[in-house]
């Protein structure tokens, strides 16, 4: 099993051991809760139900004014539905049914306010999840009227949503009715600014893009003069071209060389058509004379000079003809220039013209698609106001009742079975939140993870609840395992066989610590180890009553006289166990205990005993205990299970240690196994031992060398005594 697992196995242990605990306080919990709603159920009185089913129809709110543009969408919003289900239980509804019904004096009430707060106390409307379906419940001792009432609490709410929808159909059409005289007024408005517009623009028939005679909204007017702007335009245009062709073939011209010009003089378009003729001649005699140079003639030959001079004939002749031609491009483009001028002007001045005439055009063409637009707009209200006048005498039922309230032979109220389910529920919710709060609030130790988490040393034993004394006991008691435990744990805790005297203490009174110390003293006299147990809690002694002897002799009355240690221990019928009482208490018993006397007698014991054990008093509150656990070589604490807080265990042993006492660890006493299902493995195990097995209750140690003399039996002061003097030779 994982980490996850195994902490999620730990928590619902826990939950179960606290439910365990307090399982008593859960039950009267429950119990008393669920009596409590069982009595409250019988007193309640028996009401009868009057059950309405019926549907709310979705009817739009307002009248829509052109039927392209209607839309239900509002109607069948979930917000409109619940607004609807809402005013079933408002007083505009129910205080009709008041009055028809004579509620308020059936029930002698003294007005109808006071009628009201009862019918709504008593109705109960609900809808249905993802449905127009909705419930109204009226609950009365008569089951006539409660029938009655929710019937008329339905027709109320028709009656009255038809009479608010009819009114807001009227009011619509009275407004409707105010809009179509308005359009009409401005419409009148808009036919009179058309027919000035007309007239200022000397229009007599309208022509429309496209052919026809007849002006319609988004329709254009076009005259003779936008067909001649038009053509200027394009004349305007064309002279651009030109100007822009004959510019670029100047400038192409003149950016060549006299020797480039000529070269390329067949390819720039003059008009001399005999520059193409001379142009071939004048390679031809480049050729010629090429052929003079290759056939071993110079430069001055007269042949070759002769072809030079016709050669620079023909440049010079091609040169003037070029020149000629960017001379005629120039003054082309002089006159094109010209002629652009003159076009832009005219354009200009006819194009004034056109744009005033045009905003004529454009005026009488708006009023002409205002009055248009209107007409269609004034049609529209008027159909409309005709389908709502009809629709206004025949509004839709706003809601249809599917079951109508009958009066029903059995109580609908209370509901005993519901009742007490929840009171059975809620009284066990109590009980177990209430069982956690006190288990939080509580802070006592419950388990060993408390001791040695807080304390930080080891738990030598877990005793159960309800141990006795073991030497009272008869034949074999399981109950001794847990003090054997306690034995085997002290003995291989301690350090040295040397440390041999155990201090006992507890936080408060009442731990078990006495009856914890006599057991362990028997254990471990039966184990083979001679013990004396000294009792030295001089505020309250009660060891002396587990072995019913007097404790008017005793400790006190060695520390504080010459008497012999002979005279003041006594033997008990225990072998191996010796008994030291309290003697008589003292005033200052702290003053007594912290002497050196007290020393010397705790250095003699340890000599004379395998094991020495001393009671103290409670070290919370005195400070004998202190003393003692200084003076010990250990001291082990009694901590009652659930009962001592933790921070006054932590104080315990931090009072042990303030003194210079060594804690050797914590025995748990008194726990509830029964309750407390996690000690179980420390004492289930008894059960595997029986007296067959082993007869002298674990007495197979091995028995150590004594440093008393003892008899075999201690004989007996008395009937009544089990305990008796040493004699001075029973001492080395």
């Amino acid at each position: 099993m994982n980490e996850s697992g195994t902490e999620l196995q730990k928590h619902a242990m826990d939950t179960w051991q606290v439910i365990k605990n307090r399982l008593g306080m859960i039950s009267l919990c429950f119990i008393l809760i669920f009596a409590a709603a069982a009595v409250l159920t019988y007193i309640m009185p028996r009401k009868y139900r009057g059950h309405v089913e019926m549907t709310i129809e979705r009817i739009t709110e307002g009248i829509n004014v052109f039927a392209n543009n209607r839309s239900d969408s509002a109607g069948f919003s979930p917000e409109y539905l619940k607004t609807q289900f809402e005013t079933i239980t408002k007083p505009t509804t129910l205080y009709p049914v008041i009055e028809k019904l004579e509620l308020a004096k059936r029930w002698e009430l003294p007005s109808r306010q006071a009628a009201l707060a009862k019918l709504r106390a008593n109705l109960e409307t609900q809808s249905m999840l993802r449905s127009d379906f909705v419930t109204i419940d009226y609950y009365d001792p008569d089951a006539q009227l409660a029938a009655t009432i929710a019937n008329e609490v339905a027709k109320s709410y028709m009656e009255q949503r038809k009479n608010i929808e009819h009114e807001k159909k009227l009011k619509a059409l009275t407004v409707l009715e105010q809009k179509i005289n308005d359009q009409e007024g401005l419409r009148a408005q808009a036919q009179l600014r058309s027919q000035e517009a007309k007239r200022k623009a000397g229009i007599v028939g309208e022509w429309v893009m496209g052919g026809g005679n007849s002006l319609s909204p988004g329709s254009e007017i076009r005259t003779a003069e936008e067909g001649l702007q038009q053509t200027r335009e394009q004349m305007l245009m064309q002279a651009d071209q030109d100007i822009m062709t004959l510019q670029t073939e100047i400038n192409q011209i003149g950016k060549l060389t006299p020797d480039e010009l000529i070269e390329q003089a067949s390819g720039l378009k003059l008009e001399n058509a005999s520059i193409a003729t001379m142009t071939s001649k004048m390679q031809e005699l480049k050729v010629a004379r090429q052929g003079l140079t290759n056939e071993g003639r110079g430069n001055r030959h007269p042949q070759v000079q002769s072809v030079d001079s016709q050669i620079e004939e023909y440049k010079r002749l091609i040169l003037g003809e070029a020149s000629s031609h960017i001379k005629g491009l120039q003054n082309r483009l002089d006159g094109s220039k010209k002629k652009r001028e003159s076009l832009e002007k005219w354009n200009g001045d006819a194009k004034k013209e056109i744009m005033g005439m045009q905003a004529l055009y454009n005026e009488y063409k708006s009023a002409k698609d205002e009055v248009t637009q209107l007409d269609n707009i004034i049609v529209n209200l008027r159909t409309r106001n005709l389908e709502e006048k009809v629709g206004a005498d025949l509004v839709k039922s706003p809601a249809t009742i599917y079951s109508e309230a009958e009066p029903e032979g059995k109580p609908a109220k209370p509901n005993v079975a519901l009742h007490l389910a929840l009171g059975g529920v809620l009284g066990l919710m109590f009980g177990l939140g209430l069982a956690f709060f006190l288990e939080y609030m509580d802070t006592t130790v419950k388990n060993l993870d408390d001791v040695e988490g807080y304390l930080g040393v080891p738990v030598l034993a877990v005793v159960p609840k309800d141990v006795g004394v073991l030497h009272r006991s008869s034949g074999f008691n399981p109950d001794a395992e847990a003090y054997r435990i306690l034995r085997t744990n002290i003995e291989f805790n301690r350090k040295t066989p040397e440390a041999n005297c155990l201090s006992v203490v507890s936080g408060g009174a009442g731990e078990g610590k006495s009856t914890t110390m006599v057991n362990l003293a028997y254990v471990c006299a039966q184990g083979g180890y001679n013990v004396l147990l000294i009792d030295a809690d001089l505020r309250r002694p009660s060891l002396h009553t587990h072995f019913d002897v007097s404790h008017a002799t005793g400790l006190t009355n060695y520390l504080t006289t010459d008497i012999r240690l002979e005279d003041v221990v006594l033997r008990t019928q225990v072998e191996n166990l010796f008994f030291l009482p309290s003697g008589l208490l003292p005033a200052d018993s702290a003053g007594l205990l912290n002497s050196q006397r007290m020393m010397d007698l705790i250095a003699d014991v340890k000599s004379r005993f395998d094991l020495v054990l001393i009671d103290s008093p409670p070290i919370l509150g005195v400070s004998d205990a202190s003393v003692l656990a200084n003076l010990a070589d250990m001291t082990m604490i009694v901590v009652q299970h659930r009962k001592l807080p933790r921070h006054m265990l932590m104080r315990v042993k931090q009072n042990v240690e303030q003194v210079g006492g060594k804690v050797l660890g914590v025995v748990l006493n008194n726990v509830d196994l029964r309750s407390d299902a996690q000690y179980q493995y420390y004492t289930s195990y008894y059960t595997y031992y029986s007296p067959t097995n082993s007869p002298n209750g674990g007495q197979g140690g091995k028995t150590r060398r004594r440093k008393i003399k003892a008899e075999t039996t201690a004989p007996a002061l008395g009937t009544s005594n089990a305990v008796s003097r040493l004699d001075g030779d029973d001492v080395f």
